[in-house]
């Protein structure tokens, strides 16, 4: 008997520690998603957004090119439009999700940079020689590496949708974000009066190892003239 009823004490503990535990330690809801889905069971719910994805102003996005794991994380954006600076064609089920949510598709075909293993050779093997022969500074190097082929034209137009209101939220993209959008972005900051220290410093944090001379040299001899020139930062939705 003694013993069932310290049994029974026991029991009461016990108990009451549960519920000063439950107490103390109370059991968090299962946090959810904004469509109400628990976590747990998210699964491909959860946003993906594109390579190299980065906002560069209001309304005005970067990016690699996206494909549909990230198209959940598009539509987030509200986006009207994207400016797609690869010439191959958009592919089809691209295309269907453009379609299906109002997003009008601009296509600059500007070619990749990226010259071939033996253009590279002979690019290398030459600017050897002529530090050997010449004696040359880093400044006189600067002019010798290759132009890549950025058509001045076609980056103004690019830079007219993107200062288009009508035309943003936008999405710029390359293949993987980096050049082709580097370039575009770099031109833009200069319409924004960036310094060209702050342009080259943004390029180069998303070209990473692969920054090149020749887009840099493309953005500060980019002419803005023709283009109006806007404020470091701006708001779409006061324009």
């Amino acid at each position: 008997m003694t013993i069932d009823h310290m049994s029974d004490q026991t029991r009461t503990s016990t108990s009451n520690n549960d519920h000063d535990s439950d107490h103390l330690h109370p059991t968090l809801p299962t946090p959810l998603l904004s469509n109400g889905t628990d976590y747990n069971n998210a699964g491909d719910d959860l946003f993906v957004p594109p390579l190299n994805f980065a906002v560069v102003d209001t309304g005005i996005f970067r990016s690699g090119f996206p494909d549909s794991s990230n198209f959940s994380f598009l539509q987030t954006l509200g986006l009207r439009s994207i400016i797609c600076l690869c010439p191959e064609p958009y592919p089809e089920a691209s295309m269907d999700f453009l379609n299906s949510n109002g997003i009008r598709l601009f296509q600059f075909g500007i070619e990749g940079s990226k010259a071939g293993s033996d253009k590279v050779d002979a690019y290398v093997n030459l600017i050897l020689e002529c530090m050997r022969n010449l004696d040359m500074s880093a400044d006189q190097m600067y002019f010798l590496e290759p132009f890549v082929n950025i058509p001045d034209y076609t980056i103004r137009e690019v830079l007219k949708i993107i200062l288009d209101v009508r035309n943003r939220p936008v999405l710029i993209h390359c293949k993987r974000g980096k050049h082709r959008t580097g370039c575009v972005v770099g031109c833009f900051r200069k319409v924004q009066k960036w310094c060209l220290s702050s342009v080259f410093d943004e390029y180069q944090r998303f070209a990473a190892a692969k920054a090149r001379v020749s887009d840099q040299r493309f953005i500060e001899l980019f002419d803005i003239s023709e283009l109006k020139l806007l404020p470091s930062s701006f708001s779409c939705s006061e324009r």
